[in-house]
């Protein structure tokens, strides 16, 4: 382990002695530790210090481990976890394993054995070297805008799947940018100096289908004039990505799967088939296994697409990009145009912050152009988002409610972009030292460990 790649791990635990035993272990050992002595203190953490590896007890009083675990997953879904536990809860922690845990250690455990275990975790998990050679890589993700940390692990699960030649399925809304992950995915495999081929099988009509993916030749069909080449073809050696395909017919369904068995295409009218070799990613925004179960997808089909499944979140799930977001679009759109704006009103990004969003960045961006359209100013109003905003959408919820859902990730977020200074971040929130400060606490984030980060 060197110096510039040190491996850190999160500590939880109610007894402090038992906390202070484990951490003095793993320090020993070389790895960076941070400790805490609650569940709810532990989440605020993992904002500021992005750990390797997260090790909690299985009992402790407000939040136990399980729920730490449930709530970890929703956000880090990559981060393993090791579960602490004594003889009495033992099932619990055999039932977490079952639910994704990476294993658990019985009390009292061996040193050695901690310590083996944590070093299995973290090298079946490289989330630190992932996270160098994204660092080193940024051009394999070019298109895609981020900072949240939800939106950051999929991307390291990203960059680990595409050096797996396998199938992968991204599931997900409409609008949360599919296309854009699957190029981030070909950019980092070694397909990459091949071609990237995207089609929405959704917008093709059924009786071209087979055509358009698989090829024709001359005279198969009336006015089949000439040979044509099938996309699968055109993506030879490289990627093809078929979105929406969760809405492929369930006959065409059949002649897919063959072909993903067989690795070869025969063109319509044609009497020979032609070798393909290409990486495939699918997407849609259905519910693939309910479609299994009410007979709309073939189970076979759904099995063979999905070998790794990702998830993209919500634009309301990361809402701490939306200030990113909102700035790449109004720049890009202002290149285009005549408009002299310098941004949104406070605000008006507030409400940006807070809106539901059901169409996720795709709607933002359609809002964003609707709001520099009508803009007389220099700023954009917060009236002039409310009435982009109705067209879309005939409800939003306060910004006291949608608060309660983003907070955390915000405030973290204006910790680490001022690096731990409280008054520059209460500054820019628009509240107050003291007002700043009992939102902090509320919410268990130490200014001390985003300086530190």
């Amino acid at each position: 382990m060197t110096e510039n790649n040190v491996q850190r791990i999160l500590v939880v635990d109610d007894d402090p002695d038992l906390l202070t035993l484990v951490a003095m272990r793993l320090r020993g050992a070389g790895y960076q530790v941070e400790t805490s002595d609650s569940g709810k203190a532990a989440l605020g953490l993992l904002e500021a210090c992005r750990p390797q590896l997260l090790i909690t007890d299985v009992r402790m009083d407000e939040m136990d481990g399980m729920a730490l675990f449930e709530a970890v997953r929703k956000r880090y879904p990559a981060l393993p976890v090791i579960m602490l536990t004594a003889h009495g809860t033992i099932p619990d922690a055999v039932a977490a394993t079952k639910k994704g845990v990476f294993s658990y250690l019985t009390k009292p455990f061996d040193s050695q054995e901690l310590l083996a275990l944590v070093a299995k975790a973290i090298e079946l998990n490289p989330v630190a070297e992932a996270d160098e050679q994204m660092s080193q890589e940024k051009d394999w993700s070019k298109g895609i805008i981020y900072r949240s940390n939800v939106m950051q692990e999929v991307l390291l699960q990203a960059r680990h799947v595409a050096q797996n030649d396998v199938s992968v399925f991204i599931n997900s809304q409409s609008g949360t940018g599919k296309e854009l992950l699957a190029k981030a995915i070909h950019n980092a495999s070694h397909r990459n100096q091949k071609a990237f081929v995207a089609v929405n099988c959704a917008a093709i009509p059924e009786s071209l289908l087979e055509s358009e993916l698989f090829g024709h030749v001359k005279g198969a069909f009336t006015g089949a004039n000439k040979d044509h080449q099938g996309l699968f073809q055109a993506a030879n050696d490289g990627t093809l990505f078929l979105d929406e395909i969760g809405d492929m017919p369930l006959n065409f369904q059949v002649k897919l799967l063959r072909v993903l068995q067989e690795q070869e295409v025969r063109p319509v009218g044609a009497t020979k088939s032609v070798p393909i070799n290409v990486r495939l990613i699918s997407a849609t925004h259905k519910d693939l296994e309910q479609a299994v179960t009410d007979n709309e997808f073939r189970e076979d089909l759904y099995y063979r697409l999905n070998v790794v499944e990702l998830r993209l979140p919500s634009l309301a799930q990361r809402r701490d990009d939306i200030p990113l977001l909102v700035n790449h679009f109004l720049a890009h759109i202002l290149a285009r145009t005549q408009k002299k704006l310098t941004g949104f009103t406070d605000d008006a990004m507030s409400l940006l912050i807070s809106a539901p969003w059901p169409g996720n960045v795709r709607q933002l961006q359609n809002v964003i152009e609707q709001t520099i359209a009508l803009c007389q100013g220099p700023l954009i109003s917060a009236e002039l988002v409310q009435r982009a905003l109705r067209m879309k959408s005939e409800t939003r919820p306060s910004f006291s409610v949608a608060r309660t859902e983003f907070e955390r990730g915000y405030l973290a977020e204006l910790l680490k972009a001022t690096e731990g200074n409280v008054t520059q971040a209460a500054k820019i929130a628009g509240r107050n030292r003291t007002e700043f400060y009992k939102l902090l606490d509320k919410h268990h984030l130490n200014p001390e460990q985003f300086r530190q980060a």
